[in-house]
């Protein structure tokens, strides 16, 4: 596609925009080109109405965004082209080549936060069954993959967390793990049975340096404890033991299925928001939709009702 007069070098309002952002405001090389190619091809799409940069109107820009999710652009990428035209009509109305700023008001395209992937109770329970059938040979790396599994589905904790660990936030006379988490604040953390039974085997099975360590999982590595990213590794190898395709699974999703979990089995949410650590309880809502879902689809599945209904 050939640029337009306006935005050849000299050539309009849009390459004098341009040269005011890299120039005045310091933007980098990389957004100023983002910018220039999101704005062309607006430019383009209002030369087939027969209007410019500096005609347009509201209506133009919101029958832009209407074309872009017409044509399969994502939210995001609408949102990305509304803040360069937003930019763009600012300098203008600022620069008086425009009396007003019809972008003003437009609102953003909304982008949908994508639930997470989250593991059925059933998978969950094969994966720690497998753990634990692995643990039962007394190997050490056993040992600790199945205290890391429970307490993980046990708390909920961030991978960093629970790899990070202090050996003293962990006592078997006590059933929860005090953790520090975002923002340097601490919360205490129920462990179930299983979990304070799998970890106090993991500790009786650890070699002299490693009862040394601070740390509850500790590694010879340079953070002196096993890594998030080893032990994702760890959890992707015994999935398929499990008969957990490996792509659906991830210290995260685990995290995900614990809270999922508990919301299903009728926790209050303010009280997962805790557990979880969230600043802000709208972090924690994305879970109520993921609960939804599933008890959606499983009125559909087993009403009566909805079973009457099927030939």
């Amino acid at each position: 596609m050939s640029a337009s007069p306006a935005s050849q070098p000299g050539g309009g309002p849009l390459s004098l925009f341009l040269d005011m952002m890299e120039v005045e405001r310091g933007v980098s090389p990389r957004t100023v080109r983002n910018y220039g190619r999101d704005l062309a091809r607006f430019e383009t799409f209002l030369s087939r109405k027969k209007k410019r940069l500096l005609t347009a109107a509201r209506a133009d820009i919101t029958a832009y965004l209407d074309h872009l999710h017409a044509t399969g652009r994502s939210a995001a990428t609408a949102a990305l082209c509304l803040s360069a035209i937003r930019q763009f009509y600012l300098f203008a109305f600022e620069e008086d080549l425009r009396s007003d700023n019809p972008a003003e008001g437009v609102e953003r395209p909304k982008t949908r936060r994508p639930l997470p992937k989250i593991l059925s109770a059933e998978d969950a329970a094969a994966l720690l069954d497998r753990a634990a059938q692995k643990a039962e040979s007394g190997s050490p790396r056993a040992l600790r993959l199945h205290a890391l599994l429970e307490i993980l589905y046990a708390t909920g904790l961030r991978v960093s967390e629970l790899c990070s660990l202090p050996r003293g936030s962990f006592s078997a006379d006590r059933p929860y793990v005090q953790v520090r988490g975002k923002g340097d604040k601490e919360r205490l953390v129920p462990l179930t049975d299983a979990a304070i039974t799998a970890t106090e085997a993991w500790l009786a099975a650890q070699a002299e340096a490693e009862r040394a360590s601070v740390f509850l999982f500790p590694s010879r590595g340079k953070m002196g404890h096993l890594t998030p990213a080893r032990f994702a590794q760890l959890l992707k190898d015994i999935a398929p033991e499990a008969g957990i395709d490996p792509a659906r699974i991830s210290p995260h999703v685990l995290r995900h299925a614990f809270a999922s979990h508990l919301l299903e089995g009728g926790a209050d949410l303010r009280v997962v928001q805790q557990l979880l650590g969230h600043a802000d309880i709208s972090t924690t809502q994305i879970y109520t939709h993921v609960a939804g879902e599933r008890l959606t689809r499983l009125i559909e599945a087993k009403h009566p009702l909805s079973l009457k209904k099927k030939p």
